[in-house]
């Protein structure tokens, strides 16, 4: 039998001999405990949820990793490489790539009778993954292009037709630089809208074989590939085998293909993800100092108005040792009725805002218009063990008060 957990069993179980200082000190370190645990699952369901909604609109626009000319520049104006089925089929080839699709950008002037706007027009052919936009649709319809013939219908952004005061089914007409200037006349087809406004305000998608007419080129050339891969934790893996394959390669017309990251085109929105990882860590630490210090307080004082009983312990044989693991066990019992609430309380408050939206954000600013929240139970249950640990461990040298405590004086204490 486990003498020191079944006194404590008996102790947190019991009612009517708490003592009216121990009660609240009980009662404030589980509210401790489980506020300090309800605010850092919030905390961390919201940054998962604010990276994975960000990632996922990067990975719509651009997928994770992408093929493009040796020359390239940060312009929207490209250099050319083949993008033919062969190329792709290589890429395809290689493990744990998901999908490849073809992309041409070119920059044009959008006019309309009183406006006018610069925005990149993205090419895309048939074989153009459509589940980003679609999830994004405002209104009307994404159109289906085709390698065969040529479209004239464009698909815009929110932001985009909200400027130029146009909306589904108008006529606009799209101007391109170059030698000469050229016009085309597109009609809109559908409106999406992201929040991610540095692709919301620039990029309006349209058809890949008109591009390819426009810029001049040859029927197998694009401006770059597109490739997802199945798992975005082994993107570095997948990366080197891609880099491996064909960077640095010479096409048929002479020109160099060059593999990137998406993190690597768009180094800013990935390293303002990873400063609110350093919030966390800053609340997670914060919210487990406040429970420690919380634990210990309500630990002492419980081991004070126990003296008596601590007296007569050590009178009937009972070691330190096993009296520390007493009150050690106690603490876990509040330990974990805090943790309970916690939880409680945590999930409750995600829970509502993932089905509800509750709470609202500007989109201008963070991107998302309310506050995502991703669960992710391994993480809480992770979260869970290592604060019970951490909980329990800076417990350990507040319990030695207990080798301190003579018998026959404590016998006496009142």
């Amino acid at each position: 039998m486990n003498f020191p957990l079944f006194i404590a069993q008996r102790i947190f179980a019991s009612r009517t001999n708490q003592k009216q200082v121990s009660r609240p000190a009980i009662t404030i370190a589980t509210i401790g405990m489980a506020i300090g645990m309800a605010v850092m699952i919030v905390a961390i369901c919201v940054v998962l949820g604010f990276k994975d909604e960000i990632r996922s609109k990067l990975f719509g626009f651009g997928s994770h990793i992408q093929v493009m000319n040796m020359e390239q520049t940060n312009s929207f104006e490209s250099f050319p490489i083949v993008g033919d089925d062969s190329v792709m089929n290589v890429v395809k080839s290689l493990p744990d790539i998901s999908h490849v699709q073809r992309y041409i950008t070119k920059p044009c002037l959008l006019k309309t009778e009183g406006e006018f706007r610069g925005v990149a027009l993205k090419g895309v052919g048939p074989e153009y993954d459509y589940s980003f936009l679609k999830a994004h649709l405002v209104e009307g319809e994404i159109p289906v292009f085709s390698d065969k013939e040529v479209s004239n219908k464009i698909l815009i952004s929110e932001s985009i037709a909200n400027d130029l005061k146009i909306k589904v089914g108008d006529k606009i007409y799209c101007y391109f630089m170059g030698n000469s200037i050229r016009a085309r006349r597109y009609v809109i087809a559908g409106i999406y809208c992201t929040h991610l406004m540095e692709f919301d305000n620039n990029f309006i998608f349209a058809d890949l074989s008109a591009l390819v007419k426009l810029n001049g080129w040859e029927k197998d050339q694009v401006s770059g590939l597109e490739i997802s891969v199945g798992d975005y934790d082994s993107i570095t893996e997948d990366f080197i085998n891609v880099v491996h394959k064909i960077n640095g390669q010479i096409d048929r017309y002479g020109d160099s293909y060059f593999v990137c990251t998406i993190e690597q085109l768009y180094p800013s929105l990935f390293a303002w993800l990873g400063l609110l990882d350093m919030n966390v860590w800053v609340i997670l630490i914060l919210m487990l100092a406040v429970a420690g210090f919380t634990m210990i307080s309500g630990l002492l004082i419980i081991i004070l108005e126990r003296t008596n009983m601590i007296g007569v312990l050590k009178a009937l044989g009972a070691t330190n040792k096993s009296i520390r693991h007493i009150f050690l066990y106690f603490a876990i019992f509040i330990i974990g009725k805090g943790l309970i609430y916690g939880n409680i309380l945590g999930l409750g408050l995600c829970l509502l805002q993932k089905y509800f939206s509750i709470i609202h954000l500007d989109a201008q600013s963070y991107y998302v218009d309310t506050v995502p929240i991703l669960i992710n139970p391994l993480t809480i249950v992770l979260l869970n063990l290592v604060t019970l640990i951490i909980s329990v461990l800076v417990l350990v040298i507040p319990s030695f008060l207990v080798s301190h405590i003579h018998p026959a004086r404590s016998i006496r204490f009142e």
